[in-house]
């Protein structure tokens, strides 16, 4: 009797064992999760660093005015009616912008028309 109950217990230790080392969601796969969550982490860092940087820019854009200044003069090729635009030949830039700024200056008038 005492041989069968000990046969017995070790044969459910056995099942327990398996199941913690090998069973669903046990060790392995503790160990194939948290390599996940390692590769997932190192996946965020750079889009962590963009929301911040974007996050920044939306501040910037909602509390002053040189951003969007400064996003208006890179992105549209703007120019404030203070200031005068000089095209030097044989600098590249940006087809689109070429019309643009081209749109944007007034020609003034001869005194000869």
């Amino acid at each position: 009797m005492r041989r069968w109950l000990l046969i017995a217990l070790l044969l459910v230790l056995g099942v327990l064992q398996y199941q913690l080392w090998l069973g669903d969601g046990g060790w392995r796969d503790l160990q194939q999760l948290e390599q996940r969550v390692a590769v997932q982490e190192a996946e965020n860092v750079p889009l962590r660093e963009r929301n911040a940087r974007m996050a920044a820019e939306v501040t910037d854009l909602k509390d002053g005015l040189d951003a969007i200044e400064e996003r208006a003069r890179s992105d549209m090729g703007m120019v404030r009616t203070d200031e005068q635009f000089f095209w030097v030949p044989g600098v590249a830039i940006e087809e689109e912008l070429i019309g643009i700024n081209a749109r944007s200056v007034v020609r003034p008038e001869s005194p000869d028309e």
